[in-house]
């Protein structure tokens, strides 16, 4: 899996209908910003409204998953972001001039070559993954439906679906690696049965069906008054049914298309999270209002876990900033450089690493024989990481100092001593204004608050510059 960001190289078209509401639109994914994540925008509206790809907006799910906010609505989102996750797309702006994006040929396909075309765009910030922390389920007894995650260092999803259909039976479907999203699970087209044709029409739905965007599966003999009743709802002059019980002789691209496809809907419905995941996902008969159940308490974990607001942090990932690139900002040189890493930097949030040994030159006179970091050097270093996200904000920042300005509720909560590993975590409390910049800190060992503080800074461009 990647390791840090991506958006797009630049922006790409894709046109047609939607098959819910049978509207044509142009569907137009545009670069974006780090942690910017998945946004619709609904430009055939007055103000142009944002919708969110965020769970907690879902709205409907009639036979897909549709979100609104701001006033805007987006219906049957889950290919779409079922080929962004795939693609391992983090950030992205799905700009629409009509309330659906194109059903296409009812997979994500055409939506992976489109985003393929443009290419990929390494941002230099690492991925905000949520782990899984323990078994988290869902369970609809009275449908026989359930869905699992369980902790994994990696990204995996396995289907199971049974539909006490002679034609379909029961199908498995999983991949072990999101690389393999693209030739194996994004070609996977939507279906339904026969018997549902009808009932979806009465409901005003698939407006847009098509035999070309849509696999019928036939699972009863059908009578030839009956075939030319099809041909009249689907607008074509004759329908047939396929041995293998397939409406109008359509190929399955595999054998268990059916199961794939599910499976690529469980991935859309669960990029509604916000974050990528990283999991063992198991699911059963799964369906969207199961996945969007689903998904949402996966949500809750993932708040719970924020609450805590420990940084997460994983020494064998590639860090935003080594200390060459960190020396190469801030001014401080041994013995006064006091951080290693810098593993998170967004516009208002940054994390930095101190390893803490016993080869600290201050420990030499603090406390000798019970070595203790000292308190304001635990500052200094919080100040430090803090520098280097207001430097961010500059775009010559090797041309400015940083300067402390002022220190306010400050609290040590615990001793830091030789061996541990101390995150530091600075979070904007407000813009920066004519160089001023006012932060909360924190500090963390072991998942634990040792040291919290608010600072303010100005930032101020070297005189001989």
């Amino acid at each position: 899996m990647n390791e840090k960001q991506h958006t797009i190289k630049s922006p790409v078209t894709v046109s047609g209908i939607g098959l819910h509401t049978g509207v044509v639109a142009n569907m137009t994914f545009v670069p974006a910003p780090i942690n910017h994540g998945y946004k619709f925008q609904r430009i055939d509206m007055e103000g142009q409204p944002i919708v969110d790809a965020d769970v907690d907006n879902v709205v409907d799910l009639s036979r897909g998953t549709t979100i609104e906010q701001n006033g805007a609505r987006i219906n049957t989102v889950e290919h779409t972001l079922a080929a962004l996750v795939g693609l391992q797309i983090d950030n992205v702006l799905i700009q629409l001039d009509g309330p659906e994006p194109p059903i296409m040929d009812g997979s994500s396909i055409e939506f992976v070559n489109a985003l393929a075309s443009v290419g990929l765009e390494e941002q230099n910030a690492l991925r905000n993954f949520f782990e899984i922390p323990q078994g988290i389920s869902f369970k609809d007894a009275g449908r026989e439906v359930e869905l699992a995650a369980l902790p994994l260092d990696d990204y995996r999803v396995t289907v199971m679906v049974d539909y006490n259909s002679p034609v379909l039976g029961s199908q498995h479907a999983s991949i072990t690696d999101i690389s393999q999203f693209e030739e194996q699970i994004a070609p996977c087209r939507t279906f339904c049965f026969l018997h549902e044709l009808e009932m979806l029409f009465k409901q005003n739905l698939i407006k847009g069906g098509d035999l070309d965007n849509a696999i019928v599966v036939v699972d009863r003999v059908v009578q030839e008054d009956e075939l030319t009743h099809l041909a009249e709802l689907l607008n074509k002059p004759k329908v047939a049914v396929k041995k293998e019980g397939i409406l109008n002789n359509t190929e399955l691209r595999f054998k268990n298309e059916p199961a794939r496809h599910k499976l690529l809907d469980l991935i859309g419905d669960l990029a509604l999270v916000g974050r990528p995941l990283k999991g063992q996902i198991l699911a059963a008969r799964p369906g969207h209002a199961a996945n969007v159940a689903f998904a949402k308490k996966i949500k809750k974990a993932m708040n719970e876990a924020a609450i805590k607001n420990v940084p997460v942090y994983d020494p064998k990932r590639e860090p935003v900033m080594d200390i060459n690139k960190i020396a190469q900002t801030l001014p401080h040189r041994y013995p006064f450089l006091l951080i290693d890493k810098i593993i998170h930097l967004d516009q208002t949030t940054v994390t930095g690493i101190k390893n803490v040994t016993m080869n600290e030159p201050f420990f030499q006179g603090h406390f000798p024989g019970n070595p203790v970091m000292p308190g304001v050097l635990q500052i200094e270093a919080m100040a430090q990481t803090g520098g280097i996200l207001v430097l961010s904000t500059v775009p010559d920042p090797e041309n400015y100092w940083t300067y402390f300005l002022g220190i306010e509720k400050c609290r040590f909560r615990r001793k830091v001593t030789p061996g541990d590993t101390i995150i530091f975590k600075c979070e904007l409390l407000a813009p920066v204004k004519r160089g001023i910049a006012k932060m909360m800190g924190q500090a963390f060992v072991g998942g634990k608050v040792v040291m919290e503080a608010e600072m303010s800074a100005s930032i101020v461009r070297k005189e001989n510059v």
